[in-house]
């Protein structure tokens, strides 16, 4: 069951609007469901997919989807990495906060409520959803990937001054004002650690709330590897003094 919405959020007719920021590879299995479910989900939102080159007949799923006018697609003729789909993709928001969903099933929307309070309840600029603070349900991690995604908040936690439990998570939310004032470098994953280690430079009110997690295996389709591990470890220093 989802969360009940904070009472103080505005509806749609008065004009908030939630921005759900999709970035697409070779998602052909999953991406339907994933929109339908943000679709369903109680907060009033807008969703912009960023196909990133994908060759699997995505896009022709996609195509279908944009028939709705909630739905926008933005197309990469390549495959450019996570982080250069997240900086089309934010370009296009029109929203008053901008969420990141990641067209797997790995992250169930019906946690945007409770990723949307501390915004209407305690004056927050930037919400993570930690898969690692006690949530509704939690699929068991691979033990290396799990180890290896502590090490990394750890890490970056030592660079920012954050005290963050999962920098790695998908479900980051931000107000569009303290968004507008990054600029994404990074193309791959290591867009999270920039990210984090920009919002901590701005001195942002940062809030984490526990959200529900069923993570893939490799052979259900999950993409990051041991490489993208070791790009992260050095962007994390690399951001620490990158303007």
């Amino acid at each position: 069951m989802a969360a009940p919405l904070p009472t103080n959020i505005p509806d749609f007719e008065n004009g908030f609007l939630l921005s759900v920021v999709i970035p697409v590879f070779n998602e052909v299995r999953t991406v339907e469901r994933v929109v339908e479910k943000v679709l369903n989900s109680p907060v009033p939102c807008e969703i912009v997919l960023v196909d990133d080159g994908s060759t699997d007949g995505t896009l022709d799923i996609l195509a279908e989807l944009e028939l709705n006018d909630r739905i926008r697609v933005i197309r990469h003729s390549n495959n450019r990495g996570k982080g250069a789909a997240l900086k089309t993709g934010f370009d296009e928001c029109q929203g008053h906060l901008v969420i990141i969903q990641d067209a797997d099933l790995e992250y169930d929307p019906r946690d945007y409520a409770k990723l949307l309070k501390p915004f209407f309840e305690a004056d927050a600029e930037v919400v993570y959803g930690s898969r690692f603070l006690v949530g509704e349900y939690a699929r068991v991690h691979l033990y290396f990937h799990y180890l290896g995604n502590r090490f990394l908040t750890f890490l970056s936690n030592l660079t920012t001054g954050l005290n963050l439990t999962d920098m790695e998570t998908c479900y980051k939310v931000f107000k569009r004002s303290c968004l507008d004032e990054i600029t994404i470098n990074s193309k791959g994953f290591t867009v999270e650690p920039e990210l984090t280690a920009k919002i901590a430079r701005m001195k942002l009110r940062v809030f984490e709330v526990p959200i529900s997690y069923a993570g893939r295996n490799y052979e259900e389709g999950k993409k990051i590897t041991w490489k993208d591990g070791f790009a992260t470890l050095f962007a994390i220093f690399y951001y620490r003094f990158k303007r």
